[in-house]
């Protein structure tokens, strides 16, 4: 109702702004043209652009079908549009990721919604740039690291074991997605965090990440008010916590003896390098990046597993391998993933079918000059990952799904699933071993098969299977 009279407000004063906005526009074009060599292609309404046609190619999961590869046979590799108000250059290619990933903060710099921004937090690593940045960012990797993953190994055993018998076994059906939605958020929260997951907390978190994407209107009822309401409740919820925490460690002798992320943000917060804001929003930051992107990792993987019974075939003889050498409740240690060779092989293949993000936004910091054309400072860039991942130059039949192919390496910055650069997911090699583990401990006490093979993955704003990916399964033998 309250999102009707905005959109009909809006809408009526829609020619003025149209007018506006093009007279804008028109100045701008004309003050560009003879000067600036633009990339070639179609900027669509002014103000509006070709936003319309993104958003339905991406609710539908089919912006590579519908939005990008039409524009690629057009104008080539690299063209220029008009999405969410925002002049905007699409970039296609390794090459082009890797210039563009590369130069962060050099040439160009994170370009968010205003939406996403107020909802995840000015203070995160998102919004930081520079030497900010790559302090916070060392911060997080301490515990991401080597020897901070090392250290999660067993923890991450303990948790998909209590997972599955407390939330799998006696049932016949699930959503396998959804269920790893909730073990992938209390692996954040209890295994690197150190905070207790109370009830209620996953659904308040996941109404914050319905409006990441939605226009920053404060008017009740519409999906960024119920978010920013949400956000808030969270806010007061790791306020308690952080300052709990805070408490407890300058009381003690010793700090960070815990090892969890936490404990060394307000390490920091005590030393007086990073602020409590800093902490607050980069932890709703990593928990958001952590716990969707994996969850959806998972889930294509067991789908592709489930089409291709020879792949899951060569996976149970490798996880049985590795069982055969452990006593009976022995955990897994990081010896035990690197072994697990084929099954990283295929949850790769099905994250470039299938990748968890289908690009990012950066925003010109000053006038680039790339493959002859100029992309003005100012103009939002693109770059996504449909334009390596389904690229017969990078990837011989792309749309098959051949997990040998990534026996042999593969060409940089084209499987960018999780990024690249400077701002490359910092939780990467944690959902690698939440994969893994996750995928060890099934493929070894159950049998499963899919109840909707044909099930389309949609946006919103993530991709997700449309019916949480329902699966019948019955515990093995020993």
């Amino acid at each position: 109702m309250f999102e009707d009279i905005i959109y009909f407000t809006l809408w009526g004063l829609f020619p003025l702004l149209l007018l506006l906005v093009s007279f804008h526009f028109l100045r701008h074009e004309h003050r560009c043209k003879d000067k600036r060599k633009l990339p070639p292609g179609e900027m669509g309404l002014p103000l509006i652009g070709e936003t319309m046609e993104f958003f339905n190619a991406q609710r539908r999961n089919k912006l590579y079908e519908e939005f990008f590869h039409p524009r690629i046979l057009k104008h080539g590799k690299i063209f220029r549009t008009r999405i969410m108000g925002s002049p905007t250059v699409v970039v296609n290619g390794a090459e082009a990721n890797k210039f563009l990933l590369s130069n962060e903060f050099k040439l160009v710099k994170s370009s968010w919604p205003s939406s996403s921004v107020e909802l995840m937090g000015r203070d995160s690593i998102m919004e930081k740039d520079g030497e900010r940045h790559r302090f916070l960012r060392g911060v997080i990797g301490t515990s991401l690291g080597y020897a901070g993953l090392e250290l999660l190994v067993p923890k991450l055993c303990n948790s998909v074991q209590f997972h599955l018998a407390t939330n799998w076994k006696g049932k016949k059906n699930l959503r396998i997605h959804r269920s790893t939605k909730v073990l992938s958020f209390s692996i954040v929260f209890e295994c690197l965090l150190g905070i207790k997951v109370e009830p209620g907390m996953l659904d308040t978190f996941e109404r914050v990440l319905e409006g990441v994407f939605s226009p920053a209107v404060m008017f009740p009822g519409s999906k960024f008010w119920r978010a920013k309401k949400a956000r808030v409740e969270i806010e007061k919820m790791l306020v308690k916590v952080v300052r709990e925490k805070r408490e407890e460690m300058e009381r003690s002798l010793e700090r960070e003896q815990d090892g969890m992320l936490l404990s060394k943000l307000v390490s920091g917060m005590i030393q007086g390098e990073i602020s409590e804001k800093e902490v607050i929003d980069n932890v709703v930051l990593l928990v958001f990046a952590a716990h969707d992107t994996t969850s959806f990792a998972v889930a294509m993987t067991f789908k592709m597993l489930s089409q291709h019974p020879d792949c899951y075939g060569k996976i149970l003889q490798e996880h049985v391998g590795i069982m055969s050498n452990k006593t009976r409740g022995e955990n897994l240690t990081m010896e035990d993933i690197k072994k697990m060779k084929y099954t990283w092989q295929v949850a790769r293949e099905s994250m470039r079918l299938f990748p968890p993000i289908f690009g990012s936004f950066r925003k010109a910091i000053t006038d680039i000059e790339y493959e002859g054309f100029i992309i003005p400072r100012g103009w939002k860039v693109l770059w996504t990952t449909y334009g390596t991942h389904y690229n017969e130059e990078y990837f011989k039949d792309p749309m098959s799904f051949k997990p040998s192919r990534f026996e042999e390496g593969v060409a940089q910055y084209a499987f960018v699933p999780f990024g690249g650069g400077p701002r490359v997911c910092a939780g990467y090699q944690l959902a690698k071993l939440n994969i893994l583990i996750f995928v060890h401990y099934v493929v070894t006490q159950y049998e499963w098969f899919l109840l909707h093979p044909d099930e389309p993955v949609t946006m919103d704003p993530l991709p997700f299977p449309s019916l949480g990916m329902p699966i019948r399964i019955s515990p093995k033998h020993a």
